[in-house]
């Protein structure tokens, strides 16, 4: 999956720092700094991330983007898939931390809903 020691736990950290902040994935991206924010330059309209949150949670995110792009043949061809589309490697960036961010709160919220022994 990509997510490594360090990374894991940054994001576990962030995480348990403010949960009663987090009751949906989109909560849990804007606090890592990968929410979507619209912009325009006048002639294009586009999408960039947000540059609030906890820092170190997005470097996480943006470590395991890298590594997935790295070492992930559904990365990589994800990647490819949307540099054909038109997208930039930036935009793919951010569509992948958004994604990654999703899947990190989903794995969080299935082990914590989890009945404890």
């Amino acid at each position: 999956m990509g997510i490594g020691p360090d990374s894991a736990v940054t994001l576990l950290i962030t995480m348990g720092d403010s949960p009663e902040r987090l009751n949906t994935e989109a909560a849990f991206a804007a606090l890592c700094g990968v929410s979507p924010i619209e912009y325009s330059s006048g002639r294009r309209t586009s999408r960039r991330l947000n540059h609030g949150g906890d820092r170190q949670a997005n470097a996480a995110l943006h470590r395991i983007v890298f590594t997935r792009l790295r070492f992930d043949p559904r990365t990589q061809a994800h990647c490819e898939r949307r540099i054909q589309e038109g997208k930039t490697r930036c935009e793919i960036i951010r569509c992948l931390e958004r994604y990654v961010d999703r899947e990190v709160f989903n794995l969080v919220r299935t082990a914590s809903s989890a009945p404890s022994l």
